[in-house]
């Protein structure tokens, strides 16, 4: 019991909708909703406490449904779920925002919370007076404010408008403030939402020490983020809400690859697979296509550390001769990185005869770094005409999901579009012999 921080037990949050008011045809029917209101009114507000849990209602809303866990001091916990999940809800009524119409929390200990961008900041007061008043309502004495507020201020790393009304502070400066006082003010469970991603990258990677540190320190830290790299990264823990209720609580990385699944299941099975439906136009053209793992299954997010096989089926209707089939790879920010076709010299150019062929081609694992690509494709004849071009036939993403330690650093810091680890062979300066000094291998299982 002494190891518990958070327990959570069958919580349920239902809200009531605005409808909008009927209106009446006739001046009798007018007279009859004019008398028959107050009436009206008190069966609404009589609602407004007694919800009937066993069926849903035209103007209501689950938030949240028979949710339970319980978290232990010491966790870092993430919670990942798609918009209208139920994450926001759940946290304000952890933050004592709200209360829940069924169920019971129970928190063992001191709670510091930062749901929105300046949360509980008075916008008329200056970065220094609110610091303390965020003090005084978590519980803390004047002089333990006192000696936490150096640290608070060069966290913050806005000293110069310290005493600066906070409504003159932009969102970041104001979230960079409030993560400092929420995570320096020693509350013994930390409740963060999504603010983290109005901050800088630079920014976010001291939260993340600094949660981790406040977790080592045998401190709770209660994250919800749609950046689910950043959960990854910080948590070992993971809940998966949708629709309001709990689905999934596990591992992390177990998690987020189910989430990927289920929520994007449908759009990863158009991104993983075209086909051409059109009659064909061209003598020579690419009829289908899929994105395809090492082990030949279609799939639509890779590991950086990962290989990554693109299946094309083109048909030939007239002879063609230097028939090329091609490809391009595009970052989400529309620069080509990649631009390959299916005969890389002039030498294997040849004739391609009527009928159906297949190629497949291989991105090594390491070449891509994290993020979000597309693949385009087209036919054409070599040094003579392009035929067929098809934009973002397919669409895929990398991540990072095993860790080989020495390589993983090596690999996110890299400057550039691509980061495929490349060998170095150094001389020496006293024997003139050389030395293969390679990266670390990329292999995910060392």
């Amino acid at each position: 019991m002494s190891d518990l921080a958070v327990r959570v037990e069958n919580i349920s949050k239902i809200y009531r909708l605005g409808l909008a008011e009927s209106k009446s045809d006739t001046a009798i029917l007018g007279l009859a909703r004019l008398a028959a209101a107050p009436v009206r009114n008190v069966m609404r507000l009589w609602k407004l406490s007694h919800f009937d849990k066993s069926h849903y209602e035209e103007d209501t809303i689950w938030a949240l449904r028979d949710v339970s866990f319980e978290v232990f001091s010491g966790e870092v916990i993430g919670i990942i779920g798609p918009n209208g999940a139920g994450k926001s809800t759940l946290l304000k009524i952890l933050s004592r925002i709200t209360e829940p119409t069924a169920g019971r929390i129970d928190l063992y200990g001191r709670v510091s919370s930062l749901l929105e961008v300046g949360t509980g900041f008075h916008p008329e007061l200056t970065g220094r007076e609110n610091t303390y008043l965020n003090g005084t309502i978590l519980g803390m004495r004047k002089r333990e404010i006192d000696a936490r507020f150096d640290e608070i201020v060069d966290f913050s790393g806005i000293e110069k408008f310290l005493d600066t009304p906070v409504k003159r502070y932009s969102s970041g400066m104001r979230v960079r403030l409030a993560f400092a006082v929420a995570a320096h003010l020693e509350p013994e469970i930390l409740i963060i939402d999504e603010v983290l991603a109005v901050g800088d990258w630079s920014f976010q990677r001291k939260c993340l020490g600094k949660m981790s540190e406040v977790a080592k320190g045998g401190r709770t830290v209660i994250f919800v983020s749609h950046q689910l790299g950043l959960v990854r990264s910080l948590c070992r823990r993971c809940l998966l809400f949708l629709d309001g209720m709990k689905t999934l609580d596990g591992e992390v990385s177990a998690v987020i690859d189910a989430y990927r699944e289920m929520v994007a299941g449908e759009e990863a099975s158009e991104s993983t697979e075209f086909r051409v439906e059109t009659p064909m136009r061209f003598p020579l053209e690419v009829r289908s296509g899929r994105l395809m793992g090492e082990d030949s299954r279609k799939k639509a997010i890779f590991d950086v550390f990962e290989d990554i096989l693109i299946e094309l089926d083109y048909e030939v209707a007239e002879r063609v001769d230097g028939a090329m089939v091609e490809f391009d790879v595009v970052s989400r920010g529309n620069t080509l990185l990649l631009s390959y076709d299916t005969d890389e010299s002039p030498e294997r150019m040849g004739a391609r005869e009527p009928g159906c062929y297949k190629a497949r081609i291989k991105l090594p694992s390491g070449l891509l770094k994290p993020g979000r690509y597309s693949i385009s494709v087209g036919t054409g004849q070599l040094k003579r005409r392009q035929y067929q071009v098809v934009e973002n036939a397919l669409n895929f993403e990398v991540e990072v999901r095993t860790r080989p330690p020495a390589f993983l650093s090596f690999h996110k810091k890299r400057r550039g579009l691509l980061a495929m680890p490349l060998q170095w062979d150094t001389e020496s300066a006293e024997d003139g012999a050389l030395r293969a000094d390679a990266f670390p291998a990329t292999d995910a299982g060392e």
